[in-house]
């Protein structure tokens, strides 16, 4: 569906968010319900991404990737996302975890790790979270020794995306650990295999079940010294904060396609239903439900659009706007999705329908790179501070 709003896009634009929708109908879609079911990675849409060369999008050229910036990124994430939310953040979190390096690597770091990213040659997943340190990153518990030429790791992740079939994994690891918060906090690229890592738990969750999320256990795992990012220690949260602010824009184009892709089946679905001799679509109340998801559906997209740019403009403080577009895009989605199974009927509470998979692979937008509830606090915050008010 075009839109005159599509005129706004530059043309590069718009040929990156073809070949993902290409990409998204041909390759995605046929198979989404049965990865879903199966909760498979579905390497084939890997390699239909490496054929459409999407692989590399948000990775500078000298690195091997397209240079292409964060808004073509996330537009490619939400076609996707507009057929499989599932797919959509497999193909996200290889930014997300690549972010840190970019960012806090060195540039023998960046040569070694983001060529292979780029070609999709291997896959990297972050690696934040812990069972007690969701929200609150600045409390994990996961230490990283130095030990001569090397640091030893101890801890786990939790809630790892895309943990079982990466090659790499960005770790942030307390390499002082006198420290308290965000103090003391490394980020250390491991690479698998490694000897004292593993992969814990499988988790079987209710959406986005083509992507594995697992746990990540480490007991004495030697990872080279040269794998500290930035070589220098305690920098770790502020790599990952940034990187967060940077990444939520792609949740949230996960979350814009899936709301636009709710919206279609829902309106093609309205066309077809028939109540009372009548399609229900020429009902007021459903006409009226269509315009607000449609209304909420484009507010979020431009929303996220300028966020990206922001991004790309390298604006002073990201957190505002990142938090925003996050917040604003994935209640959306949550809603959209819900109004569309309501639209469906009692037929869109059942399997045999797309309509289910996308509210159940929406919720988890609210939740993950920061709760909604927390993203809250960021933007008060930054407004009180703005306005020079008190708390």
């Amino acid at each position: 569906m075009s839109t005159p709003l599509d005129d706004l896009l530059s043309e590069e634009n718009r040929a990156y968010r073809a070949r993902a929708r290409e990409v998204a109908e041909s390759a995605v879609r046929p198979i989404a319900a049965e990865y879903d079911r199966r909760q498979e990675y579905p390497w084939e849409v890997l390699e239909a991404l490496r054929e459409a060369e999407l692989t590399g999008v948000w990775i500078p050229k000298e690195y091997g990737g397209h240079g292409a910036g964060l808004l073509n990124l996330c537009l490619v994430i939400e076609e996707l996302s507009r057929a499989c939310g599932g797919v959509g953040v497999a193909y996200a979190v290889n930014a997300l975890g690549s972010f840190p390096i970019l960012l806090g690597g060195t540039e023998e770091q960046k040569r070694r790790w983001l060529p292979p990213i780029a070609r999709g040659e291997k896959l990297i997943s972050f690696g934040l979270s812990e069972r007690e340190a969701g929200s609150d990153a600045g409390s994990l518990r996961c230490t990283a020794r130095r030990d001569g030429d090397a640091y030893v790791i101890d801890g786990h992740k939790k809630w790892n995306t895309n943990g079982g079939v990466a090659t790499l994994y960005t770790v942030f690891c307390r390499t002082d650990p006198e420290s308290k918060g965000p103090r003391g906090i490394s980020g250390i690229v491991v690479e698998k295999p490694s000897d004292g890592f593993r992969i814990g738990k499988i988790e079987d969750k209710m959406g986005i079940r083509c992507v594995p999320v697992v746990e990540l256990e480490f007991e004495g795992c030697r990872v080279p010294a040269e794998n500290l990012l930035g070589g220098e220690e305690g920098k770790g949260f502020r790599h990952a904060m940034m990187t967060l602010d940077r990444a939520r824009p792609g949740v949230a184009a996960q979350a814009v396609g899936l709301a636009q892709g709710a919206l279609e089946l829902a309106v093609h679905r309205a066309a077809e239903r028939r109540q009372f001799d009548s399609s229900i679509l020429s009902f007021q109340g459903i006409q009226w439900m269509i315009a607000d998801m449609a209304t909420q559906t484009e507010a979020a997209r431009q929303l996220v659009y300028t966020a990206a740019r922001a991004v790309e403009a390298e604006v002073g403080s990201l957190s505002k706007i990142s938090a925003m577009c996050k917040v604003f895009a994935t209640d959306t989605a949550m809603k959209v999705t819900t109004d569309a199974v309501q639209i469906f009927g009692g037929a869109g509470y059942m399997k045999d329908f797309p309509i289910e998979k996308y509210m159940r692979d929406a919720k988890i937008t609210q939740i993950y790179e920061g709760t909604n509830q927390i993203q809250r606090l960021v933007i008060s915050r930054a407004i009180i501070k703005e306005l020079g008010a008190r708390i």
